[in-house]
């Protein structure tokens, strides 16, 4: 069995044989969940100087929301819609690890080349969740895309009603 790092290394470098690992290992999920908190912090570090050094905590929460949210959706979708076949932890495992290339967010400080460090790493853990989902559902790249877009929209708009519906709130308190 492979380490924390050496997991995340093999996700990041899109090891279809990591994403077998992490899935089959029923205790890698809190692995997965490691992970997914030092890429939120490593992200939170990137983006210092854009967002001053508060909100890291809430990053790490909106991060661990965020995971439980899209791994339940691509389920969701994979096994009802797809037919894939998986289980709650296994999505929870290999879409944790495909978060794994986002450690380098931290990188995102650098001036003038951190939003292009930051878009890099967008499409390579898209890609990465791609590989999470299809070796988890244990089904076609296709119906992988498939579920990952439809999941990727319900999430954008669970997250702008989340959004609207506290910003709403809190501007209804300023009058």
């Amino acid at each position: 069995m492979a380490s924390l790092t050496e997991r995340m290394i093999g996700a990041a470098m899109l090891n279809v044989a990591t994403y077998e690992e992490v899935e089959a290992d029923q205790t890698a999920t809190s692995q997965a969940a490691i992970v997914v908190a030092i890429v939120a912090v490593a992200g939170a570090i990137g983006n210092y100087f854009r967002h001053g050094g508060r909100g890291i905590i809430g990053a790490v929460i909106a991060a661990f929301l965020g995971w439980l949210l899209w791994a339940g959706i691509t389920y969701f979708i994979g096994t009802r819609l797809f037919g894939g076949t998986a289980t709650m932890g296994e999505m929870l495992r290999t879409l944790g690890f495909a978060q794994s290339p986002g450690v380098i967010a931290i990188l995102g400080i650098i001036p003038f080349l951190g939003w292009l460090i930051m878009v890099v790493i967008a499409i390579w853990q898209l890609v990465a969740g791609i590989i999470a989902i299809r070796q988890a559902l244990d089904f076609t790249t296709g119906k992988a895309i498939l579920t990952a877009l439809i999941g990727w929209v319900i999430v954008w708009i669970i997250t702008a009603v989340l959004f609207a519906s506290l910003l709403g709130g809190a501007m209804a308190g300023v009058r």
